[in-house]
């Protein structure tokens, strides 16, 4: 690996790293440790003894620092003619954008509890040892076409790595480690928390915002956790944004969609309403008008992120393959969003907002704003004098069908109308423009609606990450904002401490710049972050690197 591994095996950098990592899990609160009694704290000594033994095998490992400049690095890493190398790169890449931690099972219903919600926790726990479709017979996947889901997706032969990912005291103590400064976490149960079944949605993002706020409290300097959102209604957005803001959250998380019942077939067959569904993405034809919603996270500072899954798709619902249906599905469910909010106006009319779409890489992102700009050349108002069926010379084409169609065409000349039709021959005035919600008059214009509000999250081995920031490609020469993350707790992380390192391999092989790649694991997501709220680095690690970006 190079460089990279060097950043990997380097104890601190030299100048601090926000990591945008998302926790897909979450650790154990202090107060919650406090209260589960002899049993809980059984557990946590046996968790303890293992860690223990973990870490001073990791220590031998880590053996022979050597402090230069601030920056610690390992020995047997790095000669002295890579030094200078190093410390270029320690200052280029202050932050990783990772995510993931694991949920503790019995905290996570002992907050579901305090908030009202017995029985949601009860069936959470009934689904979490679910087996699913693996317990199910061959036969009985096939005759009901059962999609495969995850297996095996935390990593089970590092005990370090996976405690880590579940204790915030840990993952604090070892940041370091890992090169960074600060984290925001995204969690594996709480994405689910925004779409349960209607009764339950308002008591189980409200739990988990109570149980990440008060878990993480005490690591506010070097790491915070998002909150989760409802959304199948404005008024119960409305409603918990306020009260994450209580808490002292920053971050609001909501689903990329949410799945309602066609009507018509739940009218006519309610048994069926939640098979022939279609996706409410909050800005093209939305049951509901979530301008408030919008205008709420702005006023509160919110930046507003989304890492909803495509998994169950009609083009990702293998009965066999796992990977089949994983490969690009974060993607898929970024870009409903995406597409929605920028086809939907929201953009246009709250050009402040901020999204995050997250783990799906750039790719679609970058065929996204190129879209844009080739559908708005040929299908804009202007674009459309081509294809409008009144501008039509039936008077030409009568000369040309006369003069070279062969016989049998010429048999049916009477019929030329017919045969040129275009349906409709007419739409409505009100229909006739796709854009219209954008308000574009002018190609910059596509460049504002979108560039300033999309960022794109993709993992440290994913090789199409520089193409975000090929001018040569991306209409107006503009660069699309992608930012670094790690899937650090999940089964594509094999070793926390060389998440980084990967990353850095696409400056090594040419298709970063290095100016390119402080964008990309630093600038962008401070930005993301902190454009709606100057404050949201205060008092952390970040505090000062953060402001000299959002001031320069």
């Amino acid at each position: 690996m190079g460089r990279l591994a060097h950043i990997l095996k380097a104890r601190s950098l030299a100048i601090s790293a926000v990591a945008v990592f998302s926790a897909f899990s979450l650790a154990v609160p202090a107060m919650a440790q406090e209260e589960e009694g002899s049993q809980r704290a059984s557990e946590r000594g046996k968790i303890e003894t293992i860690i223990t033994t973990s870490t001073k095998r990791a220590q031998a490992q880590a053996a022979q620092t050597v402090p230069v400049a601030g920056t610690f690095l390992t020995a047997d890493m790095i000669s002295l003619n890579q030094y200078n190398d190093f410390l270029e790169i320690a200052r280029m890449v202050p932050n990783a954008n990772f995510r993931e931690t694991n949920t503790f099972p019995g905290v996570q219903r002992f907050w579901l509890r305090d908030a009202g919600g017995g029985d949601i926790a009860d069936r959470t726990e009934k689904g979490r040892k679910a087996a699913g479709w693996y317990g199910l017979s061959e036969e009985e996947i096939w005759y009901k076409r059962v999609m495969r889901g995850p297996w095996w997706a935390f990593p089970t032969e590092n005990t370090l790595d996976r405690c880590t990912a579940m204790l915030p005291k840990l993952y604090h103590e070892r940041m370091a480690d890992f090169g960074l400064d600060y984290m925001i976490l995204y969690p594996t149960q709480g994405l689910f928390l925004g779409g349960p079944r209607p009764g339950d949605r308002a008591i189980a993002c409200y739990a988990y915002n109570e149980y990440v706020a008060d878990g993480y409290r005490d690591y506010a300097d070097r790491m915070t956790p998002v909150a989760a959102i409802p959304m199948e209604t404005p008024e119960e957005a409305l409603k918990e944004l306020e009260h994450a803001h209580s808490l002292g959250l920053k971050v609001a998380m909501i689903p990329s969609f949410i799945r309602r019942p066609v009507p018509a077939t739940a009218e006519k067959h309610a048994d069926m309403a939640f098979k022939d569904t279609w996706l409410d993405s909050y800005g093209i034809d939305s049951a509901h008008d979530y301008d408030p919603v919008w205008a709420k996270c702005i006023e509160l500072g919110f930046c507003v992120a989304s890492h909803s899954g495509g998994m169950g798709f009609d083009d990702r619902k293998s009965i066999s393959n796992y990977m089949y249906n994983h490969m690009g599905h974060f993607a898929s469910a970024g870009e409903v969003l995406a597409k929605s909010l920028v086809m939907g106006g929201v953009t246009t009319r709250f050009p402040q907002l901020r999204v995050a779409l997250l783990e799906g890489g750039v790719q679609n992102g970058v065929r996204l704003y190129a879209d844009l700009f080739s559908r708005w050349e040929k299908r804009s108002l202007q674009g459309l004098q081509r294809t409008d069926p009144a501008n039509l010379n039936m008077e030409e084409a009568r000369r040309l069908f006369e003069t070279y169609a062969s016989p049998d065409v010429a048999k049916t000349f009477n019929q030329l109308d017919d045969a040129m039709y275009v349906n409709p021959p007419s739409v409505r005035p009100e229909d006739i423009n796709d854009f219209a919600a954008m308000d574009i008059e002018i190609e910059q214009d596509l460049r504002n609606r979108f560039i300033p509000n999309f960022y794109f999250g993709c993992e440290a081995d994913d090789p199409m990450s520089s193409i975000a920031f090929d001018r040569r490609i991306n209409p107006l020469g503009e660069q699309v904002r992608a930012i670094m993350s790690f899937d650090l707790g999940h089964w594509d992380v094999t070793d926390m401490g060389h998440a980084a390192a990967e990353a850095y391999e696409q400056v090594e092989s040419g298709l970063f710049t290095k100016e390119d790649f402080r964008k990309f694991g630093f600038e962008s997501s401070v930005h993301l972050y902190a454009d709606n709220n100057p404050n949201f680095f205060k008092g952390t690690a970040m505090e000062t690197e953060a402001a000299a970006v959002l001031t320069a």
